[in-house]
């Protein structure tokens, strides 16, 4: 009895300190009219939210009013006065979907 609760205590902790599978950096770009745009993005979820950052060659924003739904995330990024609304969803653990009104860009995972 000892054993299998302390087999049961084992995996439960795994899974309370288990990273998320959005959790991390991740990098993609687009051919613009202008050349090419590179995009940065570090995420972080906590429970249902997601926080992190946009970076680009122009600068860098905290993402705002995100959230995780499954595999299915959203937020916003202001730049200027204005906000930009993405949806995405993980792929698997090295790809990412992003969507926005100015099209889709798949990411990658950055490996440390």
């Amino acid at each position: 009895m000892k054993l299998l609760l302390t087999f049961l205590m084992i995996v439960g902790s795994l899974t309370t300190f288990a990273q998320n599978a959005i959790d991390g950096n991740w990098k993609g770009s687009r051919e613009t009219p202008n050349g090419t745009f590179e995009i940065n993005y570090t995420f972080k979820a906590t429970g249902n939210a997601l926080t992190g950052v946009w970076k680009t060659q122009f600068g860098e924003a905290n993402l705002e009013n995100g959230k995780i739904d499954g595999k299915k995330f959203s937020y916003t990024v202001s730049i200027n006065d204005m906000k930009l609304e993405y949806t995405g969803e993980v792929i698997n653990e090295n790809e990412v979907l992003i969507k926005s009104e100015r099209g889709e860009m798949k990411l990658a995972r950055v490996k440390p």
